[in-house]
């Protein structure tokens, strides 16, 4: 879909093909019947961009929920896109940021001036605009600024919001209260996981963030330790138990590791704390990935009054269960030196069918094994596969909820 076709969907027939597509596809058509419904009203053009749209917004449900049903998307677009409620969470620390520095002459109460260098299809803005923000966004591709200013539109922020086509390079983070970045991971080739392949590449990201008050940066949550600069907090969000992305927060006076989980906005940071290995306990527990990449293993190891099972691996047993939202909690039932035949005569022994499996420290195919345990019975239970110093273990588990500890 090129720009006038984009545009074609902002006029009255436009408006009216998409509404059509949606109740197309919410009918239960498959696209082939859905696109031959189309056509059969509208161009082929329109036609095609409305149920590329419609279908979009389904998809896109799961990140922006019921803003979805008026907004517009790119495939690519959609992929990249901050999930609403980790920008609201952005938006509402950048607030802090204004708080410290002071906001922007004409801004709103705790509100502040932003720089958005690479907007994409808008997610961040939106947010920060809900937020009282002003702000100026660019992006290279003139299809996505068209449909960021399109989704502003949509949602009532075209007041708050400038967005034009251009190269991140030409705009001047120096006039903001705050620069965000989330530069494209996607190449010719598909999603990219070197930051020096990123768009702009990290290095000119860095460049442009040095110019700035203060900078937030979104990057991929596995970016290296060695690329993160000098001074920086480092945070690691994660939505409902999955690691969704990192920030990289600049000129905000915050330098630890932070780890946050949403929905509850829970936060933990480093704190200098040591976490001794020792002998599996009854229980184990699984840090929240954005803990994990954070490396505040040692942090929840000390909540739980646990020790890790081996220095290398972030697993963490204890001898008693405690809730907390940081770590998944099991019964470890048995601990098993790792073999296919040890392990499937244990498994058949207790009647077990189906097994959850979950790996740390192990180079076992995970797929492969469960094809290769032949299971029928109708327990279930947790396989955690590790390692203990240079030894391969399984320890069979099942989960303790929170009545139980």
């Amino acid at each position: 879909m090129d720009v006038e076709a984009f545009r074609a969907l902002l006029e009255p027939a436009g408006h009216r093909a998409l509404a059509e597509a949606v109740e197309v596809l919410e009918s239960g058509a498959d696209l082939v019947a859905a696109a031959s419904a189309l056509r059969r009203r509208h161009p082929a053009g329109l036609a095609s961009a409305a149920l590329t749209q419609a279908s979009l917004r389904r998809r896109a449900e799961v990140k922006f929920g019921a803003d979805a049903a008026v907004m517009y998307f790119t495939p690519h677009g959609l992929e990249q896109a901050t999930r609403a409620p980790v920008a609201a969470h952005r938006a509402k620390r950048a607030h802090r940021v204004f708080a410290g520095a002071g906001a922007a002459p004409g801004a709103g109460p705790g509100a502040g001036k932003v720089l958005d260098v690479c907007c994409g299809i808008g997610g961040d803005l939106l947010a920060l605009a809900r937020a009282g923000c002003a702000v100026d966004a660019v992006d290279l591709d003139p299809l996505t600024a068209e449909i960021a200013r399109a989704n502003a539109a949509a949602l009532g922020l075209s007041a708050r919001v400038l967005v034009r086509t251009a190269d991140a390079a030409s705009a001047d983070p120096s006039a903001y209260d705050l620069m965000f970045a989330d530069p494209a991971r996607r190449g010719a080739r598909g999603r990219t996981f070197d930051p020096m392949a990123y768009s702009p590449t990290w290095p000119a990201v860095l460049e442009m963030a040095s110019r700035a008050a203060a900078a937030c940066l979104k990057v991929a949550p596995g970016i290296p330790y060695e690329l993160l600069p000098e001074g920086a907090q480092a945070e690691w969000v994660s939505y409902k138990g999955e690691v969704k992305e990192a920030a990289i927060w600049l000129g905000t006076g915050e330098t630890e590791r932070r780890a946050t989980l949403l929905p509850s906005g829970a936060t933990l940071t480093s704190r200098g704390a040591e976490a001794e290995p020792g002998p599996v306990g009854r229980y184990l527990y699984e840090p929240d990935g954005a803990a994990v990449r954070a490396h505040l293993v040692a942090e929840i190891a000390e909540m739980v009054g646990g020790r890790l099972i081996d220095p290398r691996i972030a697993y963490i047993t204890g001898d008693r269960p405690v809730a907390t939202e940081w770590a998944a909690c099991y019964e470890v039932t048995d601990v098993l030196p790792f073999s296919l035949k040890r392990l499937r005569a244990a498994l058949r022994e207790r009647g077990t069918g189906s097994v959850t499996i979950k790996k740390r420290g192990s180079a076992v195919d995970v797929e492969r094994l469960r094809r290769d345990l032949r299971l029928s019975g109708s327990g279930s239970a947790v396989v955690v596969l590790t390692r203990i110093g240079d030894r391969p273990f399984a320890l069979l588990c099942r989960p303790v909820t929170s009545t139980d500890s």
